[in-house]
């Protein structure tokens, strides 16, 4: 776990920075710079890139992963990642050329509650090309265990420049309508960083051949695609679905609350882009005992991390809502459904890295599909009845459903467990914590309370985490950075 926790603890650094800079924009900056109906517009524009960004990339990022420690021969990995960068294009070339035959209907489908998207409809697939050769070229870096520098362009550069832009507007250097335009831009210019700085790894020696295994890889391939359309769709689907039963501002106040939540899952983001490797390698070379163990580290792990942060959101929600304009107050319990939902898939471990590199995949991403459905119907029931509260809830109802199917498939199927008894002792301390603090307010301005309350609570979690040992990885770092203070 040596290499697994130096860079997770990178990535978590660096998500978490990219949060802090994208929960300045989100919370302030969006709201006040752009208003409410260009934040829900630019929300909308790049959820929807987001969910047929799986398409574009036909799963290639993921079969990289996994086929790739496969080849031993310096050509056959230089054939496969040929094959991986432009074999999505057979289908992508496809695509856009059905989109152009059926755009004006389209148009007319996506536009009809909000008309304002209609002349921004074309950057929808534009930014999801970006984010699909993106997410090749991370992968391509990946498999050399180079995690950290697309997680930064990913995590941290797209926020950052985001708020460059932002303050553009409140300059008048751009205007509303040519920041969404420009933030497409930053995807196209995220995707050309990424390719170079793969290439810089590896030198390509592009080669129009496929390789022997051509048929696994493809069936694989198939099921990623459905994997990943399931994992987008349950994480932006419900905005796409709310432009269609509400004004576009309501997606703006949806989008505030589900940030915020959303933060909580940044441990398991970081940890997931080396983690994946390992558990493919663990797996290809047959290691149970390795795994089993690897399933267990990331689960409690990412508890004791992902608690705190969860602690700390749930009981400052609402100073944090105080800095927000008052229309989007009516987010506070889309962040606890949210939040909870992150929380339980969360100590699910490399779970989903597990399940992608099993023969058994295939059951798993056809339950998820089903669960989509389940999702979109829950959505269309709840969202014209209670607005973006009943979108929160199809959410929450659907990822806990999809995350309890992959876990009882993980136990039965590969007899891998993940939980253990500081599994229970850590959600006992967490829920004490929150009812200690949540109903203590400070008098101050809510800045100054997030902080004095944040400080307390980061304190004696810790603390508490650290005497009953919840974690033993976590235990011997904070040993590690005592020493080096000279207070243990």
């Amino acid at each position: 776990m040596g290499i697994v926790l130096n860079q997770s603890l990178k990535n978590t650094v660096i998500t978490y920075i990219g949060f802090g800079i994208g929960g300045i924009n989100t919370i302030y900056l969006y709201p006040v710079f752009l208003g409410a109906t260009f934040y829900g517009l630019t929300n909308y524009v790049t959820s929807c890139a987001n969910v047929i960004m799986p398409l574009f990339a036909i799963g290639m990022q993921n079969t990289l992963v996994k086929f790739y420690s496969q080849y031993q021969t310096e050509d056959e990995k230089s054939r496969f990642l040929s094959f991986t960068v432009l074999f999505p294009l057979l289908l992508i070339i496809p695509m856009l050329l059905i989109g152009l035959f059926f755009y004006d209907e389209i148009l007319f489908f996506l536009s009809k509650k909000n008309a304002i998207v209609k002349s921004y409809i074309w950057l929808i697939p534009f930014i999801g090309l970006c984010m699909a050769y993106f997410e090749i070229f991370y992968a391509w870096a990946r498999v050399h265990m180079h995690s950290v520098f697309g997680n930064f362009i990913k995590e941290v550069g797209l926020r950052l420049f985001s708020l460059f832009l932002l303050i553009g507007v409140y300059y008048n250097w751009l205007t509303v309508e040519g920041f969404v335009y420009a933030t497409a831009g930053l995807y196209f210019l995220a995707f050309l960083v990424t390719m170079f700085y793969a290439f810089s790894i590896q030198k390509p020696t592009f080669q129009f051949s496929i390789p022997e295994n051509t048929k696994e890889i493809l069936t694989y391939t198939f099921y990623i695609i459905l994997s990943g359309s399931v994992a987008n769709l349950l994480l932006d689907g419900d905005k796409m679905i709310l432009n269609q039963y509400m004004h576009i501002e309501n997606i703006a106040f949806y989008s505030v609350a589900t940030y915020i939540a959303l933060v909580i899952s940044v441990p398991s983001r970081a940890m997931h882009q080396i983690v994946y490797p390992i558990t493919a390698r663990l797996m290809h070379e047959n290691k149970q005992e390795e795994l089993n163990d690897l399933y267990k580290k990331t689960s409690i792990n990412l508890q004791v991390v992902g608690g705190l942060v969860m602690l700390g959101i749930f009981v400052n929600i609402n100073q944090l809502y105080e800095m927000v304009p008052k229309e989007y107050s009516g987010g506070i319990l889309v962040v606890f459904m949210i939040g909870i939902s992150k929380y339980f898939d969360l100590i699910l471990g490399n779970n989903n890295a597990i399940i992608f590199n099993t023969k058994y995949y295939r059951t798993v991403l056809f339950l998820g599909v089903g669960l989509v459905v389940l999702t979109v119907g829950l959505n269309m029931i709840f969202i014209p009845i209670y607005g973006i509260m009943g979108s929160a809830f199809a959410t929450l109802l659907s990822i806990t459903l999809y995350s309890l199917a992959k876990l009882l498939f993980v136990v039965k199927r590969l007899h891998l467990y993940p939980f253990t008894n500081q599994t229970l002792y850590s959600i006992v301390i967490t829920f004490i914590l929150f009812l200690l603090f949540y109903f203590w307010e400070f008098p101050f301005h809510p800045i100054i309370a997030i902080g004095i309350k944040s400080i307390l609570v980061t304190i004696l979690y810790v603390y508490i985490n650290y005497k009953f040992a919840i974690s033993i990885e976590i235990n011997q770092v904070l040993n590690t950075v005592l020493k080096r203070l000279k207070i243990k």
